[in-house]
């Protein structure tokens, strides 16, 4: 099935006529960035199965499909939402980036927000089920506050990715709050005090939420938005993204000092180094990743991100044969 509407070309983000349904669909679901969500729950679920002594195959597969559909929903609501500010983007640097997905026709609005409404009420209804499943509430509870952080971040009346805050409700939600959903379903008894063997991945989501911004600044700020881009500029928005990525790569090798029951030091250094051998890689690309230089830009971001996803799968597979 061809798309209903011609594309109006866009420079080099033009997107073919020809694409069918089923690949616009693939492409506005951006499986590219999957592993922003898939890697914390992965962590999540590793933890819970090393504090519980082993996997239980029923609960992660409901934490999974519900992992599924939040990660829709936040794509493709992130998309309605900010469909003026990437409109804006596209008029101001027509040439830059990849096509997106209502500015540029790849699917219309009513649709994209459709689906992505139809995404969140099955993850909401998913965590109905693993309630009555575990026989208790906190699997709703935990599941609801992912859907209402992600609402908060992105939809109105809230809308703080506009309004400032936004990235550190992003790092709360993808480094703390999903891993702990699924750790917790894997172990209900899990301790407060292991709770910190999520403080390094949350810190590296930080800085993805601040660098997200980096490539947006000069649109964001035109539509509006409050970001540490557009408030303090790019310098210091990427001066922003090396702290915390370091301060999440050091904070690997604190964890097993105090839930070395959960992670050991050998494979907490493990994890500390894979961020150092992507990170590097970020540092040499900063001074090049000023305003405006997009492919050195996609490069900062591209590295800061393996070095986020690789240290986490990482950590994650240390949790689990700890």
């Amino acid at each position: 099935m061809a798309l209903s509407a011609p594309v109006s070309p866009v420079g080099s983000c033009a997107v073919p006529r020809s694409w069918s349904l089923r690949v616009t669909l693939w492409f506005a679901l951006k499986p590219a960035s999957w592993p922003k969500i898939a890697v914390p729950a992965l962590l999540g679920t590793a933890v819970g199965a090393r504090a519980a002594g082993g996997l239980d195959p029923v609960a992660a597969i409901f934490a999974w499909a519900y992992t599924a559909f939040l990660l829709a929903g936040i794509v493709l609501l992130n998309d309605w939402a900010d469909e003026d500010v990437d409109r804006l983007k596209r008029r101001m640097f027509p040439e830059a980036g990849a096509p997106k997905t209502i500015p540029d026709g790849i699917l219309h609005r009513v649709t994209v927000f459709r689906l992505g409404t139809g995404a969140m009420l099955a993850a909401a209804g998913t965590c109905v089920w693993l309630s009555g499943l575990a026989g208790r509430p906190a699997p709703l509870l935990l599941g609801l506050l992912g859907i209402g952080l992600f609402a908060a971040y992105s939809l109105p009346p809230v809308r703080l990715n506009g309004r400032g805050g936004g990235e550190l409700l992003e790092a709360l939600g993808v480094g703390l709050s999903l891993p702990v959903f699924h750790a917790l379903l894997q172990a209900p008894d899990l301790a407060a005090r292991h709770l910190v063997v999520f403080a390094p991945y949350t810190l590296l989501s930080l800085a993805s939420a601040v660098a997200s911004g980096l490539a947006d600044e000069r649109s964001d700020r035109r539509g509006g938005k409050t970001t540490v881009a557009t408030v303090f500029g790019n310098a210091a928005a990427r001066r922003t993204t090396e702290v915390a990525w370091a301060l999440g790569t050091v904070a690997y090798g604190v964890v097993p000092l105090l839930a070395g029951d959960l992670v050991g030091p050998v494979g907490a250094g493990a994890a500390a180094v894979a961020s150092l051998v992507f990170g590097r890689r970020m540092l040499a690309d900063s001074a090049a990743a000023t305003r405006e230089a997009w492919p050195a830009l996609r490069a900062y971001k591209a590295h800061l991100h393996r070095a986020i996803w690789a240290s986490g799968i990482v950590y994650a597979l240390a949790c689990w044969f700890a």
